[in-house]
Parts: C-alpha cells; sequence; structure tokens
C-alpha cells in the first residue's frame, strides 16, 4: 500500500501485534480491523 507520497507506508512491530491481537483475541474480522486503522485488508 503506498502513502501519500507514493512511498510503502511502514509499521512498527507494536502496531502489527495490536492489529493482529484484534483479530485473533477479539474476534473482530480483518477487513473491519483495517478498515477502522485506515489500511488495506491485504
Amino acid at each position: 500500500m503506498a502513502g501519500q507520497n507514493g512511498e510503502k507506508k511502514q509499521f512498527d512491530k507494536e502496531f502489527k501485534i495490536s492489529a493482529v491481537e484484534m483479530v485473533i483475541e477479539a474476534g473482530h474480522k480483518a477487513s473491519e480491523v483495517a478498515k477502522s486503522l485506515g489500511i488495506h485488508p491485504k
């Protein structure tokens, strides 16, 4: 996914872990979590 200036976005380890926990532990759909975080679901 490209940022506004055309560069690929970089996410820190804590952000990634938090997003995965929202799916695995909280039971949210990956697409819902991605949308809420403003990122592409893939």
